[in-house]
C-alpha cells in the first residue's frame, strides 16, 4: 500500500468480526487551480475572517462550529458534542447487507476510498472478507460516519484491496421528472439500425488511453506566458453543414467514424458485394418457394379429378379462343385475296380500253 495519509481510522464490523482499517482516498484530481489576483498590479486577493461581534480578524484555532436556529440565534456545537453522538457508526463501518452489484444505481455513486488493513492482526479477517466478496459476486452495503454526518457506502473488491464507494442516500437522488422530451417521437427500425452501426463502428476503447486534453492545453498556455511568449492559438473547429435529417446525420457519422478508424472503400465494396449476394440468395429462395407451391399435391382421387376438371376448363377456353383467332385470320386472308383480284381486274380493263381507243390522224 502506498504511503498515503489516512483520513479516517476505525474498523469494519462484519457480524461479530471486527477488522481494523484506515480510510485512504482512492482518487485524486490533476486539474490546474488558479489564485485570485488584483488585475492592476497582480497582487494576491486573500479572504480574511473577521468576527462580527468584535470586528477583528481571527485565526483558524479560534474558529468553531455553530448551528443557526430559525430565529437567527447561533447554538455552539463543540467537537466533544459530536464525539458523544449516539451513533454505532462513529468509528465503525457497519456492514448491513450484501447485494448484487447491479442493484446499485450509478447515480448514487460518490467519492471512492481504499480500506487499508490496520496492522498485522487485521490481515486475516481483511482477506476473509475480500475473498467472500469475490466468491459471492456481491457488494457489501455499509453505514459509516465521516466529516460530521452518517453516510452510506458500498464495499467491493479492486485487485487485492477492498474499496468503498460513498453512496448518496436514496432520497438525495432527484427523480428525472420533466427531463425527457414531452413531444411524442417515433423512431423507426432503419434509424435504429444506423444507430447500431454507429455504435459498432465506434466500438470499445481502453480507458487508460484517454487523457485530459484541456489540462494539457492549459499547461502550454501557462508555460508560454512564463517564457514571455504568445500563447498558442486555438484551432478553429470544423464547421459542418446543418443537418436537419436524422438519417443523413447518422449516415455521415458512421462514414466519419469508419474513416477515422482507417476503414476505407474496400470494406464498403466488400459489404456491398455481401449484401448483393444475400439479395440474390433471397430471390432464389423466393422463386424456389413459388415453384414448389405451384405444383399441386395429389392426396386422393377426388382431389385429382377436381383438379383435372379445373385444368380442363381453361384448356377448353384456350382451344375456343384459338379457333376464333384462326377463323378471324382465315376471313382476313379471304378479304385480302378478293381485294387483290378486284385490283387486278380493274387494271386489265384499263389496259383493254387503252388498246381499243383509235388514234386521231393528223391532217
Amino acid at each position: 500500500m502506498p504511503q498515503v495519509r489516512s483520513i479516517w481510522n476505525g474498523a469494519i464490523s462484519f457480524g461479530l468480526v471486527s477488522i481494523p482499517i484506515k480510510l485512504v482516498n482512492a482518487t485524486e484530481h490533476h486539474s490546474i487551480s488558479f489564485r485570485q489576483i488584483h488585475t492592476e498590479d497582480g497582487g494576491r486577493i486573500r479572504y480574511r475572517k473577521f468576527c462580527e461581534a468584535e470586528d477583528k480578524e481571527v485565526s483558524g484555532a479560534e474558529i468553531g462550529k455553530g448551528y443557526e436556529d430559525a430565529d437567527g440565534s447561533i447554538i455552539p456545537i463543540t467537537d466533544e458534542d459530536l464525539a458523544h453522538l449516539p451513533l454505532p457508526t462513529a468509528k465503525t463501518i457497519e456492514i448491513v447487507a450484501f447485494v448484487p452489484a447491479d442493484r446499485i444505481d450509478p447515480l448514487q455513486m460518490d467519492a471512492a476510498y481504499y480500506l487499508a488493513a490496520g496492522g498485522a492482526p487485521a490481515a486475516k479477517p481483511y482477506t476473509l472478507l475480500r475473498e467472500a466478496l469475490k466468491r459471492s459476486n456481491k457488494v457489501a452495503i455499509a453505514k459509516f460516519a465521516l466529516r460530521g454526518k452518517e453516510r452510506l457506502g458500498m464495499l467491493r473488491v479492486v485487485g487485492d484491496a477492498i474499496a468503498m464507494h460513498g453512496l448518496l442516500w436514496p432520497d438525495e437522488v432527484r427523480a428525472p421528472e420533466g427531463v425527457a422530451p414531452d413531444t411524442k417521437v417515433t423512431v423507426n427500425d432503419k434509424e435504429l439500425d444506423l444507430a447500431d452501426a454507429l455504435m459498432d463502428t465506434l466500438g470499445e476503447i481502453d480507458l487508460t488511453e484517454l487523457h485530459d486534453e484541456y489540462r494539457e492545453a492549459l499547461e502550454e498556455v501557462v508555460a508560454a506566458k512564463a517564457a514571455g511568449e504568445a500563447p498558442p492559438e486555438t484551432p478553429e473547429p470544423a464547421r459542418g453543414g446543418k443537418v436537419l435529417d436524422l438519417m443523413a446525420a447518422l449516415e455521415k457519422s458512421v462514414k466519419a467514424a469508419r474513416e477515422s478508424r482507417g476503414e476505407g472503400t474496400e470494406e464498403e465494396g466488400a459489404e456491398g458485394a455481401e449484401e448483393e449476394a444475400a439479395e440474390k440468395a433471397e430471390v432464389t429462395r423466393l422463386s424456389a418457394r413459388k415453384s414448389s407451391r405451384s405444383t399441386p399435391k395429389q392426396t386422393d382421387g377426388k382431389k385429382s379429378t377436381s383438379t383435372a376438371k379445373k385444368t380442363a376448363a381453361p384448356a377448353k377456353k384456350a382451344t375456343a379462343s384459338t379457333r376464333k383467332s384462326t377463323s378471324k385470320s382465315t376471313s382476313a386472308a379471304k378479304k385480302t385475296a378478293s381485294a387483290k383480284k378486284t385490283a387486278s381486274s380493274s387494271t386489265t380493263k384499263k389496259t383493254a380500253t387503252k388498246k381499243t381507243t383509235p388514234r386521231k390522224r393528223s391532217a
